[in-house]
């Protein structure tokens, strides 16, 4: 089966406009959706984001969900594992990638400079 997300060609990303705060998250996350969309309470679906964390902002519990995920930092640095005051953690810097099953806590997260990470997400269909 596989995930439709229409038909793109290359076009300009506004990066000054159109972000959205995340529900759950603190404030200075903010997402861009560019593709797709995602139905968590019927597991189905695929979407494409930009995650924008803003310098110094942080998360303070890690995080777990029931879809695939995965992350690639395009700038900045991206601290994992920090404490509930945002400080301590591991630091990535650009380029850097992950990808996560359902079901794995990750983070906290933190960011010093700012960070945009472009990240996918989806429901295993089970093929």
């Amino acid at each position: 089966m596989g995930f439709n997300k229409g038909h793109h060609e290359f076009h300009a990303v506004d990066m000054q406009s159109g972000w959205q705060t995340i529900p759950g998250y603190p404030p200075g996350f903010s997402e861009k959706i560019l593709a797709g969309s995602l139905d968590e309470k019927n597991k189905r679906g695929n979407r494409t984001r930009i995650l924008r964390i803003e310098p110094g902002t942080y998360s303070t519990k890690p995080f777990v969900h029931e879809y695939w995920e995965e992350v690639f930092l395009l700038s900045g640095d991206l601290v994992v594992g920090n404490d509930e005051h945002g400080k301590g953690g591991e630091q990535f810097k650009d380029y850097t990638y992950a990808v996560r099953p359902p079901g794995v806590y990750h983070g906290p997260f933190t960011s010093r400079t700012g960070c945009l990470l472009l990240e996918t997400h989806y429901f295993d269909d089970g093929k």
